[in-house]
């Protein structure tokens, strides 16, 4: 469950909100040498300000490749490039594009949500199978069965509550 709370955070990161921050990309794919390595594993990503990103590689050879990524993702950003650095203007979300990505952000709660729960199923299916093979008394599997109810009810909680708190941020203008 820890599990799908952290791709849920790592994936809420990488949506663009109105401001810049390196987590947008750190994670972006990268054609490097015919491997696709982590943007972040190839160049130093920093936020000179609110609206900016600059990207150095640390090998400027994979400057074209790091372009090329940028341009191909879902992004819509258009690297400019001085030979050296890569500077990403992010231009302010307009409306239509804002309730976009919160509908693409409840999606993506949603199959947190289903992780979840996949979890739970799992785990009550061990727990009895535990009572049909007298590992456990019945009194054991009742009481199993409500914490893991609470433990997956805490973890959905947190999911709405990571799901609010990034739509605030979208929609704010």
């Amino acid at each position: 469950m820890n599990g799908a709370i952290q791709s849920l955070v790592d994936d809420l990161n990488g949506i663009r909100t109105g401001r810049a921050s390196p987590a947008l990309v750190e994670k972006l794919p990268v054609e490097y040498y015919g491997t696709p390595t982590p943007l972040q594993n190839l160049a130093s990503i920093s936020v000179p300000e609110p609206r900016t990103l600059t990207i150095k590689p640390f090998d400027v050879g994979s400057l074209k490749d790091i372009e090329k990524a940028i341009r191909v993702s879902e992004l819509g950003l258009n690297p400019n490039s001085d030979g050296k650095v890569i500077h990403l203007n992010l231009p302010p979300l307009n409306e239509e594009r804002r309730r976009d990505l919160v509908k693409h952000m409840n999606h993506r709660l949603e199959e947190s949500r289903i992780a979840v729960r996949n979890v739970r199923r799992d785990l009550h299916n061990d727990i009895r199978e535990y009572e049909k093979e007298k590992l456990i008394t019945e009194d054991d599997l009742k009481r199993g069965e409500e914490d893991l109810q609470k433990l997956t009810d805490k973890f959905i909680e947190e999911i709405a509550k990571l799901g609010q708190n990034k739509e605030k941020e979208i929609m704010e203008v």
